[in-house]
């Protein structure tokens, strides 16, 4: 592997069986099968085969493919939820997740609670979390709300908390799923120059979004992904037009 590599995925495979569905929502387990004819009768398929990739340490990597191609997926092997099936994905860095924005959130607890709580988890200290407290709570905007059970929020709210979260408490590598368009018009704007900023800064960025216009204004590589398998991997304007014409 490269040097320079802080993600490498060798012949990445990674195959659904039913034990996996019996973990899944069942929303989740529709978009699978609703989307491929893939299933076989031993109730496994392949969500990702033969993944070939790299990523370097500021690299912005957008991810293309319809409903169902594998691009969640691959984010949740990225982040550790996942172990391959078959190759190998090595990741040379700590890992922020926004695969949800409400994840890791306890219902019962306040959200400073939650704040601390995520950040523990994630391997932050709490010198390092109380640094970054009054710029969470004043980006979420969520006032004395703050205070209150996270399961007073509304998913507004939650969105807004976790964004905030996952923003200053950044690791090398940061993956993003379609959060973009979270909160109200001026959250969003909020929440696109902060997006920006990250993507300046020296962080690397794994993003999937469904809006092919937001990959190409935001990432300087991009990968396609079809049926669980690569079909190009390049500079973004040049995967992008090869998905486009397909």
């Amino acid at each position: 592997m490269s040097k320079k590599s802080i993600i490498q995925a060798n012949n990445l495979g990674i195959k659904y069986k039913i034990s996996k569905f019996k973990r899944s929502s069942v929303k989740d387990l529709l978009k699978v099968v609703g989307t491929r004819n893939s299933l076989k009768s031993d109730s496994e398929f392949w969500a990702l085969k033969n993944l070939n990739f790299s990523v370097e340490p500021g690299d912005i990597l957008g991810v293309l493919g319809k409903n169902g191609s594998g691009k969640s997926t691959l984010l949740r092997t990225i982040a550790g939820i996942y172990l391959p099936d078959e190759g190998s994905l090595t990741v040379n860095g700590t890992v922020s997740s926004m695969l949800t924005l409400s994840s890791g959130f306890k219902e019962d607890l306040s959200g400073v609670e939650n704040i601390y709580l995520i950040g523990v988890i994630t391997g932050f200290t709490e010198k390092e979390i109380k640094s970054k407290f009054e710029e969470i709570v004043n980006f979420s905007e969520l006032g004395d709300f703050i205070y209150q059970p996270v399961k007073s929020y509304s998913s507004g709210m939650k969105a807004r908390l976790g964004f905030s979260i996952a923003t200053s408490l950044k690791r090398d590598i940061m993956l993003v799923d379609e959060i973009l368009g979270v909160g109200d018009f001026k959250f969003r704007e909020k929440s696109r120059k902060k997006m920006i900023e990250l993507i300046n800064s020296d962080i690397t960025v794994i993003l999937v979004s469904h809006d092919a216009e937001t990959i190409r204004e935001y990432s300087n590589k991009c990968i396609w992904i079809h049926e669980g398998e690569l079909k190009a991997a390049g500079n973004t304007e040049e995967v992008m037009t090869q998905y486009m014409n397909s």
